[in-house]
């Protein structure tokens, strides 16, 4: 079975929505690139999370944000 693109758990900063294992939430993730920034500028601010994990989560299309709501 793949690996979830996002995880929430009450006991993982209060079920914010976060990339699986990095504790970096998703909106951080949709913060940059709203702002114009790059996938490569997020990875520089996040070195622990990969570029694999970040295409995953954008190719699922997590990153329409009332979707991400909605699973937490």
């Amino acid at each position: 079975m793949a690996e979830p693109t996002v995880l929430c758990s009450n006991d993982i900063m209060g079920g914010t929505p976060v990339l699986p294992g990095k504790r970096v939430p998703v909106q951080t993730l949709l913060d940059y690139l709203k702002g114009g920034q790059t996938i490569d500028d997020f990875l520089d601010g996040f070195p622990s999370v990969t570029r694999q994990r970040v295409v995953a989560f954008l190719e699922r299309g997590a990153a329409d944000e009332p979707w991400v709501s909605k699973i937490c």
